[in-house]
């Protein structure tokens, strides 16, 4: 993933003091004044619902009103967009999931239950890196060595998923499509399974969240191969990227964010997107999302609709040029 300058991550403290992050005078506002229901399109305790439930907490601390956390979950993250897409565009039903599951659904899906145009973006939140990872008894100890085993031998290496058309599935066909691998792909019932296999031996290689490498690598029980983003993460500097270690160009990232239902007024989108970058913008907000190895992001709703639709247009084109079918 590559961020427009104005959605790089949020990491210098001088950048931060904007009027556009100063803190809203909520108890005089419009908005809120009544609880705001947050969709989250995943299952409880997921990354997507951890990262939701620490920025709700500060926005309903900031608001005096409630961010209540709602989770939706069903049909790759859909069924939670179907909810948002009908409910009204007044500020008190929002939806915080994956933009990267948002950009690949209308190409993955032959139908959906919402207009995928509908939803209002508000904002990116954050971005976090999958690693590509290997199983330690394999005979290649760094990224130009996969890829000349793998070149070698096609089809002999397999990789795990979290299932078709999700995000670490859609990473490796990028990975094969760029580099001209050929491998198996074995997909699990998330991205537990999809670790669990790896470390268990099952498959060879799988591209999993940084964060959930981490104590694998420091344990000696994943071998690291490389970082998918364009940057290096801070919680494994010494990973290089895939663009450095021997694949100039590729990107990918899981992506969160925030949308509004259909016809919500821009100066309303304007105001939550406010509520969610002055957030973000917290210390403490930052300190414990950076501890969930995800990296905080603010950028105006059209600084991310434009992206949005880079993102769209880039795995749509991947999943026609692999065929590729949700599960």
């Amino acid at each position: 993933m590559r961020l427009p300058r104005r959605l790089l991550p949020i990491l210098a403290t001088p950048a931060l003091a904007t009027p556009m992050l100063a803190p809203p005078a909520f108890a005089q506002a419009e908005w809120p004044n009544r609880p705001v229901n947050v969709v989250v399109a995943w299952p409880a305790g997921g990354s997507t619902d951890s990262l939701v439930r620490v920025i709700t907490q500060f926005m309903a601390g900031a608001a005096g009103q409630g961010f209540v956390v709602e989770n939706r979950s069903g049909a790759t993250g859909t069924l939670g967009h179907a909810y948002v897409a009908r409910a009204r565009g007044d500020g008190y039903t929002l939806l915080a999931g994956t933009n990267s599951t948002y950009a690949i659904a209308p190409h993955l899906m032959g139908s959906l239950p919402y207009d995928d145009a509908a939803l209002v973006p508000i904002s990116l939140l954050a971005t976090t890196p999958q690693m590509l990872v290997a199983h330690p008894s394999q005979p290649f100890s760094d990224f130009r060595g996969f890829l000349a085993y793998a070149r070698a031998n096609p089809g002999r290496l397999s990789y795990a998923s979290s299932g078709n058309g999700g995000t670490s599935h859609l990473a490796t066909e990028l990975l094969m499509q760029m580099a001209g691998l050929d491998m198996l792909h074995v997909p699990y019932r998330g991205g537990a399974p999809a670790a669990q296999a790896q470390l268990a031996g099952e498959v060879q290689v799988t591209f999993v969240d940084a964060i959930t490498a981490i104590p694998h690598l420091r344990a000696g029980t994943m071998r690291p191969l490389g970082v998918s983003t364009a940057s290096r993460t801070p919680l494994a500097p010494e990973v290089p990227t895939l663009a450095e270690a021997g694949l100039p160009g590729f990107e990918s990232s899981t992506d969160f964010a925030a949308f509004a239902p259909p016809e919500t007024p821009a100066p309303l989108v304007g105001r939550i997107f406010t509520a969610f970058a002055t957030a973000l913008a917290d210390p403490t907000v930052r300190e414990r999302l950076l501890g969930q190895g995800v990296t905080p992001i603010a950028g105006r709703p059209e600084e991310f609709r434009a992206y949005q639709l880079r993102e769209s247009a880039k795995w749509g084109a991947l999943i026609r040029a692999r065929n590729i079918r949700a599960g």
